[in-house]
């Protein structure tokens, strides 16, 4: 599966690119790729990816344009973007 990936703010300057495409493996054949999923794949890069995107830590995923959790299933050609918290006045 085919993934779309752009990265906001401090995440796009932490990590020195803006998008890329990742190819992403099911961990199965019958299994379902979750963004979790992919978010372990990118923690798996070590150094700041591990750092950043550690549980616990303030970003948000949205899975094309719509807020999602880690559970929450991938589909080929997904557009995912990780960006920190927005806060407004």
């Amino acid at each position: 599966m085919n993934i779309r990936l752009l990265y906001f703010a401090r995440l796009r300057e932490i990590f020195g690119i803006g998008q890329e495409r990742l190819e992403l493996v099911a961990p199965s054949a019958t299994s379902t790729v979750r963004l979790a999923d992919l978010l372990d794949t990118l923690r798996a890069r070590g150094g700041v990816w591990t750092e950043e995107l550690a549980e616990g830590r303030a970003y948000r995923v949205a899975i094309n344009q719509d807020i999602v959790g880690p559970e929450q299933a991938l589909n080929d050609n997904d557009e995912v973007a990780l960006f920190p918290p927005v806060t407004g006045g």
